[in-house]
């Protein structure tokens, strides 16, 4: 379809059809009234069917109005025959016109505006048509991107060019880089002038790049490319302009790592729990990231925050415990309460590779396994000494409930412990290997034990015997003989009633 103001309006005298010429229709005659319309009809194709395909047909008509001046008559052409030249000449204009729409050359005005007459029904939008590359719809046409930008054919519109970047012409796939490794212009450059470099530390502009200026006394700049300097405070002023960090502000003690420079009571102040500060001289501190903390103030290092997170209820059929920000040392003062709850007919298994809790008399460290949390429930395990050898057991309930506790002074790296939930039917195999002596005889079987990888497959050779030669086989390569050979004779005895 034509736009609105073309296809459905109508007017006296203000209108003019074009088709190639600016020429009235006709020199002796008035226009009085152009009235032009376009809609679309459904027609079928061949026979008058409900089956038939429908074709949608654009239908144009236009009607007019013309006068012709008595006066104009003559001896030679009377009214009459100024009639019938005027039909000729509207005639010959139709068939202009008609002509100049199928060619696509046809043209409306209104009120000083063109608009071009589409050959199908439908707006470009309607059709599902998209602007060419480097052009973008804006009020149902096509505009040009503008100097500045470039087309961005993944989201089929115009953006600023980016840093660095710089556009002079219309239309364009790309921004041109601006030179110099340095040069850095703003965002929407339209020539290379804007190439000018961002602001150094130590410096600000009104816009963030050059020409800059030196930040006042007083005041200081970390960053590259800002529009203000900030103050010292506390009315403290600098050595020199053109300072970068307020340990170039001239307080009145030097703050240590762990600490901040108060403005307001010009001491140093510790960083609180949860925060750290590495450096000297500075009025701030740094927060911990996520969910971790550090154990005391005046921390002075991201190593000191520790994540806190730990506990859970478990009902996988494997899965690790953890001391909390392992393998990093655990926070103090952390307590965790871990349930496992197997599906059911099964039983848990756990190995404990190492363990590392601190040494001393009272047991300010500890971690027990039991059936619940009642502390007269049947205990499984219990430690809050180091072990670096490693050891497998399994639960002497269905359910475990397991708890770590540290107290405010000490920390150590703490644990990791993977379990594997097993079959009751599996339960006098299982156990036959973990009481076995010579699993934990060679440094090379405790090292399976530590081996996440490894210990997987073990956990699926006593959580499915029948897979034991796939498992070895698979991992032959890098398991010991003797712990293939451990394992073969546990696992062919148990299977042999079966076969």
């Amino acid at each position: 379809m034509w736009p609105e103001s073309a296809c459905s309006r109508s007017a006296r005298g203000e209108e003019s059809a074009r088709h190639g010429s600016s020429h009235a229709p006709c020199s002796d005659c008035q226009l009085t009234y152009i009235q032009l319309k376009c809609d679309s009809l459904w027609r079928n194709k061949g026979r008058s069917t409900r089956s038939s395909p429908s074709k949608e047909v654009t239908r144009i008509s236009l009607e007019l109005e013309a006068e012709v001046k008595v006066e104009e008559a003559t001896s030679s052409c009377s009214l009459t025959c100024l009639r019938q030249r005027l039909e000729r000449k509207i005639k010959s204009i139709l068939k202009s016109l008609r002509k100049s729409i199928n060619q696509e050359r046809f043209v409306i005005r209104l009120a000083s505006v063109e608009y071009e007459v589409a050959q199908k029904g439908g707006t470009a939008t309607e059709r599902g048509e998209n602007c060419t590359p480097g052009h973008q719809r804006m009020w149902g046409k096509c505009a040009s991107c503008p100097p500045g930008t470039y087309y961005n054919g993944q989201l089929d519109q115009c953006q600023a060019c980016p840093h660095g970047t710089f556009q002079e012409k219309e239309g364009q796939l790309l921004c041109d880089l601006c030179p110099g490794a340095e040069a850095s212009g703003p965002p929407g450059a339209i020539n290379i002038t804007a190439c000018t470099g961002q602001c150094l530390s130590g410096h600000f502009s009104t816009d963030g790049y050059r020409p800059c200026q030196l930040c006042p006394r007083g005041m200081y700049q970390p960053e590259a490319g800002r529009t203000q300097c900030l103050f010292c405070g506390g009315g403290l002023s600098t050595r020199h302009e053109g300072a970068i960090s307020f340990q170039d502000c001239e307080t009145k003690v030097q703050c240590s790592p762990g600490h901040y420079y108060n403005t307001t009571l010009h001491r140093c102040i510790r960083c609180t729990i949860g925060f750290y500060q590495p450096e000297f001289r500075q009025n701030f501190c740094i927060a911990c990231p996520g969910n971790s903390s550090t154990d005391f103030d005046g921390s002075t290092s991201a190593a000191q925050c520790k994540n806190r997170h730990c506990g859970g209820e478990l009902g996988d059929y494997t899965g690790f415990l953890e001391s909390p920000n392992y393998p990093g040392n655990y926070p103090s003062s952390v307590e965790c309460t871990w349930n496992i709850n197997p599906p059911p007919k099964r039983k848990i298994l756990l190995v404990v590779p190492e363990i590392f809790l601190p040494s001393e008399d009272e047991c300010g460290d500890v971690l027990v396994m039991r059936k619940n949390a009642s502390p007269s429930s049947i205990t499984t395990y219990e430690t809050c000494q180091t072990y670096e050898r490693p050891i497998a057991f399994t639960a002497r309930s269905r359910k475990l409930w397991v708890h770590f506790k540290s107290n405010e002074v000490n920390s150590a790296r703490g644990f990791q412990v993977p379990y594997v939930t097993y079959m009751m039917d599996y339960e006098q195999l299982v156990e036959d290997i973990v009481r076995d002596g010579r699993l934990y005889s060679s440094e090379n079987h405790q090292e399976i034990l530590k081996d996440k990888k490894l210990i997987k497959a073990f956990f699926e050779v006593l959580a499915h015997p029948q897979n034991y030669f796939k498992y070895t086989e698979k991992h032959k390569e890098m398991l010991p003989r003797s712990f293939i050979k451990l394992l073969r004779s546990k696992v062919s005895a148990f299977l042999r009633p079966y076969k």
